[in-house]
């Protein structure tokens, strides 16, 4: 497959992993973020702030670690992959296990005067609109809210651009919002699904497969060999 892949690192305390000898880094997944410092509203404008938009809260702040497809072993032959774990504090390994990450929607936010650029994974396009408000928005991916004020286009505007589209990108002016006066201090905030399948994927998906028929077709006749008249 295409999708990321990732280890799940639950029940270690401290250590460094590697796959097929290449390290994906040291991991700390006994390292919690502290607990009181989450809220669901979410603004990024004004003056910065790390405590600005914080998630997952008295979680683990290290547990899923990116496996780079490039470190796995592709080998037909051999199927198999080597996980190496140096441990500094007696975790468990019991529950460390492999997974696949699908990426179902995708949320973005830009401020006025900026681009927003957004991308579903290979093979997929956006399908629906889960969420789409120019104007100040509130909330954080999942959750948002529309705010005081919209522009009454933005579900349009998202639709046009990016439906349909594996990746698009949206100008955050009052003008591409069909705003005449004011709307300058506005936030765009969307939330898109990406489950859609793109078409020019499944147009080589089916050149492929015909060509692999034709072939075993062609092999088939070869091995048979030729066919004599009584």
């Amino acid at each position: 497959g295409t999708d990321p892949v990732v280890l799940d690192l639950i029940g270690l305390t401290k250590g460094e992993a590697w796959i097929n000898g290449k390290s994906i880094g040291r991991y700390w997944p006994t390292m919690v973020a502290d607990n009181n410092s989450c809220s669901d509203k979410c603004d990024y404008r004004g003056n910065y702030g790390a405590d600005k938009c914080l998630s997952g809260c008295g979680e683990p702040s290290q547990r899923f670690y990116h496996v780079p497809r490039s470190f796995l072993n592709n080998d037909t032959n051999t199927n198999s992959n080597t996980l190496i774990l140096f441990e500094e504090m007696g975790g468990n390994p019991i529950n460390v296990c492999v997974k696949t990450i699908t990426i179902g929607s995708i949320c973005a936010t830009a401020g006025y005067g900026k681009t927003l650029e957004i991308k579903c994974p290979d093979g997929k396009t956006f399908s629906q609109i889960a969420f789409a408000s120019y104007g100040n928005p509130q909330g954080k991916c999942g959750s948002f809210q529309v705010g005081v004020w919209e522009s009454s286009d933005s579900a349009s505007v998202i639709e046009n651009a990016c439906i349909g589209k594996q990746s698009c990108s949206v100008s955050v002016t009052s003008s591409t919002f069909k705003i005449n006066q004011g709307g300058n201090d506005g936030q765009l905030a969307v939330q898109l699904l990406c489950d859609g399948s793109d078409p020019e994927i499944g147009r080589v998906e089916k050149v492929k497969n015909l060509h692999n028929d034709i072939s075993r077709e062609k092999l088939s006749l070869n091995e048979s060999g030729p066919q004599s008249e009584l």
